[in-house]
């Protein structure tokens, strides 16, 4: 059975669409809430709650004593210079946030105990299928990632995931990157040979006018708090990068990483959520949502990249053990995984 979406979710992605389809252009002026409560017949909280995650991801704005405006806008409009106030350090992950001991060791034993000598078994090459489709089942319901299981590969970490990367896509390409970035993507890009261009952030993400400049065929970006600026890019810095992929045909690599932690009612939509059927491969891990230790990532590619996956880098065998994947898998199927996330979320809102 299909699960029905709450009120205020179906609320916002009416309204965004409205927002993105130009029915409310940048700059005008949305209607009341007691108007939308009325149009739509929902009430003023469920109406509130739609339009904070709306604001929230870049979509609209609040003026005082004057109303909500549009401020979601296409990279024709965007404004040529984007300066960056300042560059923060993200500080030290705290201990609150690490995954249960106490789960994981109890986790560790039931699956030693079901699973026993399978765990010794030699994983299949793009990974475990059960916890492919674990992944597969988290990301619909929490992401809004519709994707088949075989579509998810495992490997051990982003840096294992980088370099398969180059191997997909060829050393021969240039390939962008975030000025200031994570150095380990610079280094891991330069290590395989590959030329880079770095392009200035903005307050939003890649400025504009970098954006372009450059002759990148691939794009590496951090969409959610980009180290180690903190940087997140809104609604219309998400368009602006699909719209440079899509309208040149070029590869956006969508690095996701510590995105589940945000404090938003919803995780903002991704770039492969927006565009999965070839300009945009999805790159996760859950070294920080469960422990630094914990060396496993997973990279989503379109259905189209499948093929040529096969043909260039097929023959690696999985970078992570079975018995990891297991107990990553029975995390996830048994919902402590997601009681994690919504603590920590809870938790930082507090916090905030």
């Amino acid at each position: 059975m299909k699960k029905k979406i709450p009120a205020y979710l179906e609320l916002y992605q009416q309204l965004r669409n409205a927002i993105t389809d130009g029915t409310y252009p940048y700059g005008s002026k949305l209607p009341s809430k007691r108007s939308i409560s009325s149009q739509y017949r929902l009430s003023l909280v469920t109406i509130e709650h739609a339009l904070e995650l709306l604001n929230e991801e870049g979509y609209i704005e609040p003026k005082e004593r004057a109303g909500l405006f549009v401020s979601y806008r296409s990279d024709t409009v965007l404004p040529v210079t984007e300066e960056l106030d300042a560059v923060y350090t993200i500080p030290e992950k705290l201990p609150e946030d690490s995954f249960p001991f106490s789960v994981i060791a109890r986790t560790i034993r039931r699956v030693v105990s079901e699973y026993q000598e399978e765990i010794l078994v030699k994983s299949p090459p793009h990974g475990h299928p059960l916890l492919q489709n674990a992944i597969a089942t988290h990301l619909a319901m929490s992401r809004g990632i519709h994707v088949k299981p075989e579509q998810i590969l495992i490997g051990s970490g982003s840096e294992y995931l980088y370099g398969l990367l180059v191997v997909l896509l060829g050393r021969d390409l240039l390939y962008g990157v975030e000025d200031p970035s994570y150095e380990t993507i610079q280094n891991v890009y330069r290590s395989n040979g590959v030329e880079l261009d770095l392009l200035k952030l903005g307050n939003n993400g890649i400025r504009s006018e970098e954006l372009k400049r450059t002759k990148a065929d691939v794009l590496h970006i951090t969409p959610f708090h980009s180290w180690p600026t903190g940087i997140t890019a809104d609604a219309s810095k998400r368009r602006e990068y699909l719209d440079w992929a899509v309208n040149h045909d070029r590869i956006l690599i969508e690095d996701d990483y510590d995105s589940e932690f945000t404090l938003s009612g919803k995780p903002a939509d991704t770039l492969f959520a927006m565009e999965p059927d070839y300009h945009v491969i999805y790159l996760n891990t859950f070294s920080r949502t469960i422990a630094p230790s914990v060396r496993i990532g997973y990279m989503i590619l379109p259905m189209k990249w499948l093929n040529v996956f096969e043909e260039k880098a097929g023959f690696y065998s999985c970078s992570v053990s079975t018995f990891s994947q297991l107990l990553l898998y029975e995390l996830i199927h048994s919902g402590d995984y997601e009681r994690h996330i919504n603590r920590i979320r809870r938790n930082r809102r507090r916090r905030q």
